[in-house]
């Protein structure tokens, strides 16, 4: 038997690439490096983009700010008229908000009703009464459309786990719940629309939270991005850790980007070194082209949103560079589940707390971005939207809230028909016919016909509506108006 002759540095170094991942981390990591190098289907070695122009005048990008948690999205819309009102403080006890702080709205279409919103979202009542938000009522999870008593009998298939983060995640972020999860929605909708970006230099879909359900596609990959640091940060590709700070740091990077783009007879090194390389020119193509970017004259607040937002409103600027038509970015902010501590106390003390300082963040963040976006003269091609896990019970646990259902989101953009309240607000009386207990309200839209009405306008056709979709047939409603 013939000897193997010695690995050379080389091979020792690409196997130690392999071997540091091991057999049980091996799924994991090919799933992280399809979220870290998006550009695989992309050449190598892109050229250095030229300074910033335009955003394209058949440019669109949505944008999904996910509330990670499960927003009391029943302290967002408050009943304002007496009776409702009446019910309201008797259902929330604790955390019912005094009438004389709500922030009233006048919904361009009327159910007899009166509503308000939580006293910390000044700028989204603004956002609101000017046209460019757009509030939608009770949405949710749904295999189809269901009753009380349906819920109650058993009549129609329920979405497995309710009330459960982890599975209620993943069905908003699929719109699937009655199949074990392969992609999101919006992962889909970018590998339908991904065509209309001709020679795109880095992938459609972008993260600046790190992984999400949302963006997991048949073929594009999600692009990892990191957020905006401080006021005079842009934000930018996130770091390859020791890369640079000093000569040794950048003659290691660059031995390590040697050995990345050298051939390898191992198959698995040969594929985590094609694409860590293409990693590597994508983060070099994006930080030359955000510093190329003009620095954008809107003030963001210096919160986790707004530094998420303002790094989308930069890459945004820079999409005509990037070669860009069609955009998906998604961001995030956690702490919404208020089980304890939601409010400060009965009373006034009751407008303020966590879930306050929550609406006061999404409320200055989004009107940041609506802002920018009017500055980069692109407000009627960028639209915003909320999701959340689900929203919770009517009823207080004596501190909080608890998991519920059906919730309430938030639509804003230029082309958004806002200044109305979408869809049926539930009946704000616990154990009347919207709700399964504790005010569990059962939702009247699906998270398909919400978003069906999302990727409509970005551009999926009638047809290829139910790829994106495959569960909208069994709805009603699969444009529920809000878009133009």
């Amino acid at each position: 038997m013939s000897k193997k002759s010695a690995p050379t540095r080389r091979d020792f170094l690409g196997s130690a690439c392999c071997a540091a991942v091991g057999l049980t981390g091996m799924v994991s990591t090919l799933a992280s490096l399809r979220a870290t190098a998006a550009a695989a289907s992309i050449p190598s070695g892109s050229a250095t983009p030229p300074r910033g122009a335009a955003v394209a005048s058949d440019y669109k990008a949505l944008v999904c700010i996910f509330l990670n948690g499960g927003n009391d999205s029943s302290n967002l819309i408050i009943p304002n008229d007496t009776s409702g009102y009446a019910d309201y403080v008797k259902a929330r006890t604790i955390l019912a908000l005094p009438q004389s702080n709500l922030l009233s709205i006048t919904p361009k279409k009327s159910d007899g009703r009166s509503f308000a919103l939580h006293p910390s979202t000044t700028e989204l009542r603004t956002l609101f009464n000017s046209g460019k938000l757009a509030l939608m009522a009770n949405v949710g999870t749904l295999v189809h459309p269901t009753t009380k008593s349906q819920y109650s009998t058993n009549a129609v298939p329920l979405p497995p786990q309710l009330f459960s983060h982890a599975d209620q995640q993943v069905q908003w972020q699929s719109s699937v719940p009655d199949q074990p999860f392969k992609t999101g929605w919006g992962g889909r909708t970018a590998d339908l629309l991904n065509s209309l970006n001709t020679n795109a230099q880095v992938s459609m879909s972008m993260s600046l939270d790190s992984f999400n359900n949302f963006q997991v596609a048949n073929t594009l990959s999600q692009l990892a991005v990191q957020r905006s640091s401080g006021a005079t940060s842009k934000g930018g590709p996130i770091a390859f850790s020791g890369s640079s700070g000093n000569t040794t740091a950048t003659t290691r990077f660059q031995a390590q980007k040697d050995l990345f783009t050298a051939s390898h007879r191992n198959l698995f090194a040969s594929a985590f070194g094609t694409l860590t390389a293409d990693a590597i020119g994508d983060s070099d193509l994006l930080t030359t082209a955000l510093a190329a970017s003009p620095t954008l004259a809107t003030t963001f607040p210096v919160t986790t949103l707004a530094k998420q937002l303002k790094t989308i409103a930069y890459l945004i600027s820079i999409s005509s560079t990037l070669n860009l038509k069609r955009q998906v970015f998604f961001a995030r902010i956690s702490g919404w589940d208020t089980h304890a501590d939601q409010v400060d106390g009965n009373g006034a003390a009751a407008i303020t707390g966590a879930h306050a300082d929550l609406l006061a963040q999404v409320s200055q963040a989004m009107n940041a971005f609506y802002n920018a976006t009017v500055e980069l003269g692109c407000a009627n091609q960028v639209t915003t939207f909320t999701a959340s896990d689900f929203g919770r019970t009517f009823t207080s646990n004596g501190d909080g809230s608890d998991h519920g259902w059906g919730g309430h989101q938030m639509v804003l953009g230029g082309a958004v028909k806002g200044g109305d309240i979408y869809g049926k607000m539930p009946s704000p009386v616990v154990n009347g016919n919207d709700d399964t207990g504790f005010g569990r309200w059962i939702p009247t839209t699906s998270v398909d016909e919400y978003a069906a009405t999302l990727a409509t306008w970005f551009g999926v056709s009638a047809t290829n509506l139910s790829t994106a979709f495959p569960n909208i047939g069994r709805f009603a409603k699969p444009n529920l108006g809000f878009l133009s």
